[in-house]
């Protein structure tokens, strides 16, 4: 049986995810068959695992640092938000349906056995299971019937160390606050707290950490400083989003559309010392990028309609006509076709059909059925600027309840306009380099000046990195020991 250890936080975007990563790269540097687990997520940064289950982007990254492949197990329950009050529920990988928050709030307990069953499942197969919580602890008006939390903690029987983002600001309000709002139970579960995205000197900190510890009955365990590294983040709480970037050798806008998912897809592109890749919601923004891509989308039609109204659509197809590369995924792919068709209310927007951007020649039907599987290949018939990816074997998933014509190629396109169905088509060895090689080659700059680099390699390198720097920061001789309930 596995041992056990949670990590939760004051906030939302405290830090959990990364540091849920670096143990878990620290346990397998140690010898350690460790595991993450995440009882319920909310995210539009999804994932399709090799037997085609959908799961967050997160605990992918987590489950790479462990040294594992994703298995849905780690995170059984996913929320994908359609609209403010609702989500799509998906629980073991399946999609259950879409329900507003209240219904879901209402049923969530039946959800506990498959949340039980799967840590069970991996609790017999591990060393150590590492569990990340999600929001606060301290949401008093959501502990009841909790199951992601201290609900979670009990039910597994794990202790928990406590986050708190300095970078925000209030870090001692946000432990001491959290910890006071627990019952006396939920206390003693605390076995300790971190200090998270530190920028300065940890001496300045020593004496509001001596007084915090005094205050909370625990020991602070560590102070981890603000860590830049390039591992996959949750989806809205993105910093990339917001980064001003200013353009390089090869710029690339990513429209920002407003239920943008999977926009881990263009990762590969932003590792390029030489490649500028923008997030861009306003025209005035878009100035004169050499490649636009329509990323992924949870409501494809709504999001056209955005596309529509603010004027991003007339100024992609003025791109087009100049020759601009637009490339689309997934429902950005199927925003480039002719019609988006929606007889069942798949997507619950009210209307049955609506025009395309026209760039593409494709209509697209949307059904029940979610299509979720990993798919690879080998590119062909790749024409125009794009040609050079022809040969070249590209992997990743599928995850959209639209279907376009049938036997569609991989990569749709033709002179300068492509789409993919494929979410993370670029990451595959040389996909990136074949994209970026074209695109050079069509602005008339050098190739060579982008570099070429390993992708998995890198990975690697970025998760021994945050190993490096969590376990420099932790105290884990006392980690350790809450592992083996000598604390």
């Amino acid at each position: 049986m596995a041992k056990n250890i949670m990590i939760q936080g004051t906030m939302s975007n405290a830090g959990k995810s990364l540091l849920t990563a670096g143990l878990c790269r620290i346990f397998k540097q140690d010898g350690y068959r460790v595991a993450p687990f995440k009882s319920q997520n909310m995210a539009l940064n999804s994932f399709v695992t090799k037997d085609g289950g959908e799961m967050g982007r997160a605990q992918v990254a987590q489950a790479e640092a462990a040294g594992l492949l994703p298995d849905v197990r780690m995170n059984p329950i996913l929320l994908k938000p359609t609209t403010d009050v609702g989500s799509q529920v998906i629980v073991n990988g399946q999609v259950q349906g879409n329900m507003t928050a209240e219904e879901y709030y209402r049923r969530k307990q039946d959800y506990v056995p498959a949340i039980l069953q799967a840590y069970e499942s991996l609790n017999t197969a591990f060393d150590i299971i590492v569990i990340e919580g999600a929001g606060s602890p301290a949401e008093i008006n959501l502990k009841e019937d909790d199951i992601v939390n201290m609900g979670l903690a009990e039910m597994v029987d794990a202790p928990v160390l406590l986050v708190g983002d300095i970078d925000r600001g209030g870090v001692f309000a946000q432990l001491y606050g959290t910890i006071a709002l627990m019952t006396e139970a939920e206390r003693r579960r605390i076995k300790g707290t971190i200090v998270n995205k530190f920028r300065g000197q940890r001496q300045i900190l020593q004496p509001g950490l001596e007084k915090l510890a005094e205050l909370c009955g625990v020991p602070v365990l560590g102070v981890i400083p603000y860590t830049h590294v390039d591992i996959d983040d949750e989806d809205s709480l993105s910093e990339r989003f917001t980064q001003n970037k200013a353009r390089k050798l090869v710029d690339i806008a990513i429209i920002r559309l407003p239920r943008i998912s999977n926009f881990t897809d263009f990762s590969p592109f932003e590792r390029y010392d030489n490649v500028s890749v923008r997030y861009v919601e306003r025209v005035a923004d878009l100035h004169n990028p050499d490649m636009i891509i329509i990323p992924g989308t949870k409501s494809t039609i709504a999001d056209l309609i955005w596309l529509r109204q603010n004027g991003l659509e007339a100024a992609i197809q003025k791109a087009a006509a100049a020759g601009k590369i637009i490339f689309g995924i997934c429902g950005g792919y199927q925003m480039l076709g002719q019609t988006i068709s929606d007889p069942d209310q798949v997507e619950a927007s009210g209307l049955t059909e609506i025009a395309g951007i026209g760039l593409l020649n494709m209509d697209t039907v949307f059904q029940g059925q979610k299509v979720q599987q990993q798919t690879a290949g080998r590119f062909h018939d790749v024409r125009g600027v794009l040609s050079s990816l022809n040969g070249l074997d590209y992997a990743g998933y599928e995850i959209h309840m639209g279907r376009s014509q049938a036997k569609l190629p991989p990569l749709l396109g033709d002179k300068t306009v492509y789409g993919s169905y494929i979410h993370g088509i670029f990451d595959a060895p040389q996909v990136a380099d074949g994209v970026l090689q074209g695109l050079c080659r069509h602005i008339g700059v050098d190739e060579q000046a982008l570099h070429c680099f390993d992708v998995k390699e890198y990975k690697e390198r970025q998760y021994d990195k945050l190993a490096d720097i969590v376990r420099q920061g932790l105290d884990m001789d006392y980690v350790y020991r809450i592992l083996r309930r000598e604390v």
